[in-house]
C-alpha cells in the first residue's frame, strides 16, 4: 500500500473482492476498478467540501483548492531537515545538537 491519503482499508478491499459470482476475470477486475475509482472520487469530494466549508465567508480559488488537495511531495532537502529535527528531538543532548549543527547548515546551503 502507499502512503497516500486516499488509500482504501484492507477491510474495504476484502469487501470489494469477496464476491466473484459468475463474472469472468475481466468483469471482476472491471467491477473492482470501478468501485475503487468511485470510492476514491467520493473521498476526494468530501475532503474538498470540508476544506471549502472551513472558509465560511471567504472566496476560495480553484488554484488554492488544487494546492491543498494535491500538495507537492517534500524535496529531499526538506525530508532531510525534518529527519534531522526528529533526531534532535529524540536525543536532545548538547552534544547531539552540536553535532547536528554542521549538518543543518549544510542542508540549508543546498539549493531547493
Amino acid at each position: 500500500m502507499t502512503n497516500h491519503p486516499i488509500t482504501p482499508t484492507l477491510k474495504l478491499f476484502r469487501k470489494w473482492t469477496e464476491y466473484r459470482g459468475t463474472e469472468c476475470e475481466d468483469q471482476f477486475w472491471w467491477r473492482i476498478a470501478t468501485q475503487a475509482a468511485r470510492w476514491g472520487a467520493d473521498q476526494e469530494l468530501e475532503a474538498c467540501c470540508e476544506w471549502v466549508d472551513s472558509f465560511q465567508d471567504k472566496f476560495v480559488h480553484a488554484h488554492d483548492l488544487r494546492l491543498v488537495r494535491r500538495p507537492k511531495s517534500p524535496s529531499l532537502k526538506e525530508q532531510a531537515q525534518a529527519e534531522l529535527d526528529r533526531l534532535i528531538a529524540l536525543i536532545p543532548t548538547e552534544g547531539a545538537i552540536a553535532m547536528a549543527e554542521p549538518i543543518r547548515r549544510a542542508l540549508e546551503a543546498l539549493p531547493e
